[in-house]
């Protein structure tokens, strides 16, 4: 059996109505989810990664300041804490672990920072190894870039790199990450468009290339990206938006295919997930579809490991919602698939 952790925000700071990590197991035939444990008494669980054998979680606490390990039994899917350790900033919206799951590497979005944590044999959390602070102009934004604002922090396909699109001053850091430790000064950084507000970045399983979600002025970035140097140097810009969409979006997430066919990024008010072409030679993108959400606010998205099904996290309507995938093309269909819960905004696959 198939199980998934989904996380959710639970305070009424953000007029929450979640309550802690959600177990829940999969039907392999329909894509159902049905619930199985759900572990409260958590604030904000609001993003959760995994280590490669399936066997440890790991959550940040949003808003908060702190991070949060737990154990995995491997026949229910059952969560049990380990331990949870502070982040040493405020907002910490993304975490990752390294290639050998020494390190955990995690975005404090309201302090500018990136903290580095380790991670023992027993996958507890220790106390932090390094704090790096983000440091530049903010972008002409008011309200959303008053600062520099990390919001993920994945390591690239080599695992030599963590990559950070920072949502305020429109920019993508490339940190090399040697010895268990972000090498501030090798860094290189990619240069967005002022208006752009970049939040997420997804990488082609099969090319040296680079995506990169814009929230604020709902684009997508492609970039060729340089295994051996970090360097992302940008080809094309496209709308992640209708064309008939003519009011008021935020991009979200972003993820691609396991085949590399098809890129997938979500937009919160024009409340869909657009799919996009990719092609094999350039590595350009292409508007094919827009599919409702069938929900507020998607804030999330995510492919089940099969790549049959999409579910899409309506946080504003408290809801997953499934959506069966065209294997030619990765277009979305509606289904019967639904499934209620508080305000979700992560959901990943133990399989």
């Amino acid at each position: 059996m198939m199980f998934a952790y989904i996380g959710c925000r639970t305070t009424k700071e953000r007029n929450a109505r979640g309550e802690g990590i959600s177990v829940v197991s999969i039907d392999g035939q329909t894509g159902a989810l049905q619930l199985v444990e759900l572990m409260g008494g958590l604030t904000n669980p609001s993003f959760l990664t995994l280590n490669c054998n399936r066997t440890r979680l790991y959550t940040v606490h949003g808003d908060g300041s702190e991070v949060s390990a737990f154990k995995i039994d491997s026949s229910s899917g059952r969560l049990s804490h380990l331990n949870t350790e502070s982040t040493q900033g405020n907002n910490p919206v993304h975490l990752a672990l390294s290639p050998d799951e020494d390190s955990l590497v995690v975005s404090n979005h309201i302090t500018s920072s990136l903290a580095v944590l380790p991670i023992d044999d027993e996958g507890k959390i220790g106390p932090l190894r390094q704090l790096v602070k983000l440091e530049g102009e903010p972008g002409p934004h008011r309200k959303e870039q008053p600062f520099p604002k990390p919001h993920f922090n994945p390591f690239d396909p080599s695992g030599q790199f963590v990559v950070v699109p920072d949502k305020g001053l429109n920019k993508v850091f490339s940190f090399p990450f040697k010895e268990g430790r972000l090498v501030a000064e090798e860094m290189t950084e990619a240069v967005t468009r002022e208006t752009a507000g970049p939040r997420n970045i997804v990488f082609h399983p099969l090319k040296p290339y680079a995506y990169v979600i814009n929230e604020l002025d709902s684009t997508v970035t492609s970039y060729s990206f340089d295994g051996n140097t970090g360097k992302m140097s940008a080809f094309q810009v496209i709308s992640c938006l209708a064309d008939t969409f003519t009011q008021d979006s935020r991009a979200s997430s972003i993820q691609i295919d396991k085949t590399g066919k098809a890129l997938y990024a979500s937009n919160r008010g024009e409340d869909s997930i657009a799919v996009m072409s990719i092609s094999p030679e350039t590595g350009r993108l292409t508007l094919i579809q827009t599919m409702e959400s069938q929900g507020k606010t998607p804030r999330f998205f995510t492919l089940d490991p099969s790549g049959r099904w999409m579910y899409a996290l309506n946080e504003d309507s408290d809801t997953i919602v499934g959506f069966s995938v065209d294997p030619s093309d990765g277009r979305l269909s509606n289904t019967a698939i639904e499934f209620e819960t508080g305000s979700p905004v992560c959901m990943i696959f133990a399989d």
